[in-house]
C-alpha cells in the first residue's frame, strides 16, 4: 500500500457518501497484492465501502455484494491491479476439495487473474483469509457504536490496521 493512507486509524462516517469517500482514499492507495479483509456485521456497510474502494481503485463494474457470486473480479480502467471482491464465509462455505485452504479455494474459482497482481478485497473474512498473504489491512466496521446508540444518526465506526502473519 501506499503510504498517502494512514497504516492504522478509525473514522466515524455517518453517510453513505463518506462512507465511499473514506473507502475511496483507501483505493487509491492500494497496490497489487494488498489483501483487505473486511469484517463487521450483517448491514455494516462492507458493500458500500468496497464500492468507494472500487472507485478510488478506477475497476469496472457495479459493486454489488458478492454474497451469491462468491466472488468477482473487477477490471482495472488505467492500467492499475484488479480487484478481486470476495465472501469469504461464502468461499470456504463450499466445502469443495480445499475447504479451509482460501487459497486453495480461490485458485478452484478459476478467477482468470493472478492474485498477486490484484487487491483482493475478503468481506466476513476475518479468521479466514488471512494466510493469502504475509501482511493484510483489517478492516472493522461497527454500527451504531455505544457513544452513538441514542442518537439520531446512523454513524459506523471503521478501524483498521495492518496486520503480519506469523
Amino acid at each position: 500500500m501506499r503510504r498517502n493512507f494512514p497504516d492504522s486509524g478509525t473514522r466515524d462516517l455517518v453517510t453513505v457518501e463518506q462512507t465511499h469517500a473514506c473507502g475511496r482514499e483507501l483505493g487509491a492507495a492500494l497496490e497489487a497484492g494488498d489483501v483487505v479483509i473486511l469484517d463487521g456485521p450483517l448491514g455494516a456497510g462492507k458493500t458500500t465501502f468496497t464500492q468507494g474502494i472500487a472507485q478510488g481503485m478506477h475497476v469496472k463494474g457495479r459493486i454489488t455484494s458478492p454474497t451469491f457470486v462468491i466472488a468477482r473480479v473487477h477490471r482495472s480502467r488505467v492500467g492499475g491491479p484488479d480487484l478481486v471482491h470476495v465472501d469469504a464465509y461464502r468461499l470456504l462455505d463450499e466445502g469443495g476439495a480445499n475447504s479451509g485452504d482460501p487459497l486453495g479455494e480461490l485458485d478452484a474459482l478459476d478467477l482468470d487473474t493472478e492474485l498477486a497482481d490484484a487487491v483482493v478485497v475478503a468481506e466476513w473474512g476475518g479468521g479466514l483469509v488471512e494466510q493469502i498473504a504475509d501482511s493484510y489491512l483489517f478492516v472493522r466496521i461497527d454500527r451504531e457504536p455505544a457513544e452513538f446508540a441514542d442518537a439520531d444518526k446512523d454513524v459506523r465506526r471503521v478501524s483498521w490496521s495492518w496486520r503480519q502473519n506469523d
